[in-house]
């Protein structure tokens, strides 16, 4: 035989280019119904995961709890024969979509189911302001998700509840965008309703300051917030600040061991530390979601322009798209090479990012695998990864201005200066003015941190000692619990 009959079919047996173009049509076909599927079968998980929070679920929910069973493996709760009180607060957020929001919102409610036996109320829940998310509720602790079965199926008597709409203003009744409003009827029908916001500018817009002055009282987090609401128009007897908490059990150093970086990162700047892989280097890490007002490119500017290959760091971003793509890595080249920032003759300071969901149920070990967090943020409404690594006793770089510094100090911290403010250039909130943190003194202080390890160390446990007792859920389900008791007391 020569080479042609050992290497190339019989003619009799090679496709002829139409059955070819034949087999092309099942494959596409095969292509575009998984894309179908998955599509549909997100949309029947979600309708499931209705069913799952909903006491009467019709005969489709029913269908579906069975088809997931398997699944999703949360055991709906039985009706709890206990008397419980009339008085009834719901409590409306964006409990199942992750987020700002939602998990300010789920440290209120697990704050407040802890001390449930001193309160004169009891307590509902709902979805309110965002799409639900299962990779989310997929990620809760599993006892977070039955506490949600169970609060969910909690029923209200209009005319004895008082309801929380924990949201931005945009949200509350009437939405200026689909959601379940909330207040779920008119203002009238409750005993009070009380919004639940914040903003990460120097100032609430019109719209938002009509919406507040429709609430009975509005909760903001910090002194910041109430001095920025009241200057923008809102009625000042209705603006009072009530802290956030934050859950110092579940982020406590003591309970995990580190998440391996390493495998989990993507390289996309600069090459692998031996030193990093073994654990003899210095890990810095942020956690926020790409979006400008973040600073990210504060803190890249800064980290390149500091370190090079030869220090012995890495920089680790966990982040997530925000009206954005995920192609974070070649947004960060290309930030490089627009701002003309000089490679270092040893070679980049090496630069990860984690873009892939991380379960809540793993996200202390994130923490744990740092050395220090960083966020030169323009502005925050409070910071929960900022009070998350303080718990974690992370030494914490961050912007000293809007709502950080409720809590950062230069004793649990390391307070970023403030080199001007600047103008808010599009989105809702253009013409506001937010901070622009100092690139020079954020350099300083992230090369303080990696050579003065033995006192970073101590800010990061007195962080921690001061978020167990400012912010813990006993500290502030009690300014809550106070709060609302003043309401009920009113009612009768």
């Amino acid at each position: 035989m020569d080479t042609h009959d050992n290497n190339q079919p019989h003619p009799a047996t090679r496709p002829k280019p139409s059955k070819i173009y034949c087999l092309s049509i099942p494959i596409l076909f095969l292509a575009i119904s998984l894309s179908f599927f998955t599509k549909t079968s997100h949309y029947f998980g979600i309708q499931h995961l209705k069913s799952t929070l909903t006491s009467n679920p019709t005969y489709f929910q029913e269908l579906l709890g069975f088809l997931y069973s398997n699944q999703n493996p949360t055991k709906t709760q039985q009706p709890n024969h206990i008397s419980l009180p009339s008085h009834c607060v719901l409590w409306m957020a964006p409990f199942l979509s992750g987020g700002g929001y939602s998990s300010e919102s789920w440290s209120y409610i697990l704050a407040l189911d802890e001390n449930m036996n001193k309160t004169k109320f009891k307590l509902s829940i709902k979805q309110h302001g965002d799409l639900e998310s299962l990779e989310f509720w997929e990620g809760l602790p599993q006892e977070t998700k039955n506490l949600a079965v169970k609060l969910y199926q909690t029923e209200c008597r209009v005319n004895e509840t008082i309801v929380i709409c924990h949201s931005e203003p945009g949200a509350w009744y009437p939405p200026l965008f689909q959601t379940m409003p909330c207040p779920p009827t008119d203002y009238e029908n409750f005993n009070f309703v009380i919004g639940r916001t914040m903003f990460e500018t120097d100032r609430v817009n019109a719209e938002h300051v009509k919406r507040c002055n429709r609430m009975d009282y509005v909760w903001v987090p910090t002194d910041f917030h109430v001095s920025t609401f009241v200057q923008s128009g809102v009625d000042p007897s209705k603006v009072v600040k009530v802290v956030q908490a934050v859950d110092v059990d579940f982020f406590d150093p003591l309970k995990y061991k580190p998440l391996d970086l390493v495998s989990t990162g993507n390289l996309v700047l600069g090459s692998r530390n031996k030193d990093l892989d073994s654990k003899a280097g210095f890990v810095f890490l942020s956690v926020f979601k790409w979006e400008y007002r973040k600073g990210w490119d504060v803190l890249l500017k800064a980290y390149l322009k500091e370190f090079s290959g030869i220090d012995g760091v890495a920089l680790y971003l966990l982040t997530n798209p925000y009206h954005s793509d995920r192609n974070f890595g070649n947004k960060i080249v290309e930030f490089v090479e627009d701002t003309g920032i000089e490679e270092p003759v040893e070679g980049w300071a090496p630069i990860y990012v984690i873009d892939t969901h991380i379960a809540q149920v793993d996200l202390p070990r994130v923490y744990k695998a740092a050395h220090a967090f960083v966020l030169p943020s323009r502005g925050e409404g409070w910071g929960r990864p900022l009070v998350e690594a303080m718990s974690m006793s992370l030494p914490v770089i961050a912007t000293n201005w809007s709502g950080p510094t409720e809590y950062l100090t230069e004793e649990n911290s390391y307070p970023l200066q403030v080199d001007r403010m600047s103008k808010v250039m599009e989105g809702p909130f253009e013409g506001h003015l937010w901070a622009e943190p100092s690139i020079d003194k954020l350099q300083l202080l992230m090369r303080h941190v990696i050579t003065n390890v033995a006192e970073a160390n101590m800010r990061g446990r007195r962080a921690r000692e001061d978020m167990i007792r400012r912010f813990s859920p006993h500290i502030v389900s009690g300014i809550v619990t106070d709060l609302i008791g003043n309401l009920l007391d009113r009612m009768i």
